[in-house]
């Protein structure tokens, strides 16, 4: 009887550790998968897809044990959702919500790696009927996951949509609609109070497609701004280079109204729909692809948006199949990324390590030595913004760190911008603090974009995919909440098995 408890504490603390390790990550794009699709896959062959694109990080609309069950030992982060139809019941009863995460969360760990519970999707704005148990319905699942011991790893939140915010733009004047006051000072308390994550539904492809032109489409997909183009909030001089960063930070600055500061933001649903009706015409397949691509560079990029830059965009894609079955115009059906057989609906790069293989080029960009200190921190902090280059490695701890000067820095990141961009007109000048050089500057283990070792050292973190992101270069925000709360679970788990195999 002590050897089969110590061999379930065994297997437990393994997975256990899995999970710690795949929690560690930093910046990630996960997927939503939505279930409206003729020809779905089983439960099995749909994981099997996810493990075959390296997706690592997935949103369920529900709770199935179908997939829960498919889910189980992947390492696989899942967040499950209590469906709208729910919300009411759950709300009114705390034995209700008991037994929900007794039936839908508990039974399943530590096996599958839920991580997160989503309540609802867009309630404020889709079913305001139910709105005011939406607090009261999460204080519920909250004191259950507290008497289950799985507070610490499980986080509770509730997406809602950019129309809760009244005028997004400027973002640093941006304020909730205040016919919510009440229930969005509940709500943002109750996820301060449990160090959980505001979730957010941010689409720019509305946002654009419902602006009457007062935006490019430049803005909406996250392409270079011309200079007469370029969109900077009067207030902050903050300039912004993507009506997603836009959004996320109009966001943070209507919870800073309500004196909040420290609840980070997590991207629960954003995409591109690839076709459309007649009267769409910007749903199209190559908007699509162009959209997803640049924004999985920008999440990658481990940056948060201007207001917040050590605050990781971690980011869930709406979403991983097209849903036939949704009623609505036509680009309603056709969000997904993938067919029902696993193929992608366009090319989509995971990780944007497709964009430098090698050094096609011949030569690196790298700072001048005379350059001014200040120019050099200006033109360091565009490539890795703006121009999307990969600066994991230059953070603390990573191989390129040290020596930890800006000049050190500045070359890295020019380099890792001009290796992937220079195809796409992207020059080495940064205000005239690069130049050119046909010698490789990598040293050690810090290895430069376009070294003939880059399959290697400093640029082995191009292995993220979707759901797979790079060490975040901040260590705070979004996933540090469930860094922290993997750790404590892992204790207080261990305890607790402990004394199983001890009785």
């Amino acid at each position: 009887m002590r050897g089969m408890k110590l061999g379930r504490w065994l297997t437990s603390v393994l997975f256990l550790i899995v999970a710690t390790v795949n929690n560690a990550v930093g910046a990630f794009v996960g997927v939503n998968i939505g279930t409206g699709v003729t020809d779905l896959p089983s439960a099995s062959n749909l994981v099997a897809i996810l493990t075959a694109h390296q997706i690592t990080h997935v949103r369920l609309y529900d709770a199935n044990e179908h997939m829960l069950q498919a889910l189980s030992k992947t390492g696989i982060e899942v967040i499950v959702s209590v469906t709208d139809e729910e919300i009411l019941g759950i709300g009114k009863s705390a034995s209700v919500a008991a037994a929900w995460i007794s039936n839908n969360v508990a039974a399943y760990m530590p096996f599958t790696n839920i991580t997160a519970i989503s309540v609802g999707s867009e309630v404020l704005t889709s079913v305001p009927k139910v709105a005011s148990v939406l607090v009261p319905a999460m204080n519920h699942l909250h004191k259950a996951l507290v008497a289950s011991n799985l507070n610490f790893r499980v986080k509770i939140s509730t997406p809602q949509s950019m129309d809760i915010i009244s005028r997004p733009f400027p973002p640093s004047t941006a304020t909730f609609n205040s016919s919510w006051n009440s229930t969005i000072y509940q709500l943002l308390q109750f996820l301060q109070n449990t160090n959980s994550s505001y979730m957010l539904n941010a689409y720019p492809y509305y946002g654009y497609t419902k602006g009457d032109g007062i935006f490019p489409i430049e803005y909406a997909l996250f392409r270079p701004l011309s200079p007469v183009k370029q969109i900077v909030d009067p207030n902050t001089l903050f300039h912004y280079n993507s009506m997603f960063e836009a959004m996320v930070d109009a966001t943070y600055y209507a919870i800073e109204a309500f004196n909040f500061n420290n609840i980070p933001i997590v991207i629960t649903e954003t995409g591109w729909p690839s076709f459309g009706a007649v009267n769409e015409p910007d749903a199209t397949e190559k908007n699509a692809e162009t959209y997803n691509n640049n924004l999985i560079l920008r999440v990658l990029n481990g940056s948060g948006p201007p207001s917040q830059p050590k605050i990781a965009l971690n980011t869930y894609l709406y979403e991983l199949f097209n849903e036939d079955k949704r009623k609505g115009p036509v680009s309603e059906k056709n969000w997904g990324v993938f067919y029902a057989n696993g193929s992608s609906v366009y090319p989509l790069s995971f990780s944007g390590s497709n964009l430098s293989n090698g050094n096609s080029l011949g030569s690196f960009c790298v700072a001048k030595d005379d350059s001014d200190t200040d120019k050099l921190q200006a033109g360091l902090s565009w490539a890795c913004g703006q121009g999307q280059a990969n600066c994991v490695a230059i953070q603390p701890g990573r191989p390129c760190y040290s020596p930890n000067n800006v000049k050190s820095h500045a070359s890295y990141a020019y380099n890792d911008y001009y290796q992937k961009m220079h195809n796409a007109g992207g020059t080495c000048d940064f205000d005239g603090t690069a130049t050119t050089t046909t010698e490789d500057p990598s040293y050690g283990s810090c290895i430069y974009a376009g070294s003939a070792n880059s399959s290697i050292g400093g640029r082995s973190s191009s292995s993220t995919a979707i759901g797979l992101g790079p060490i975040s270069p901040v260590g705070v925000g979004a996933g540090l909440n469930l860094q922290v709360s993997t750790f404590q679970y892992l204790i207080s788990s261990i305890s607790v098995l402990s004394a199983l195999m001890m009785s």
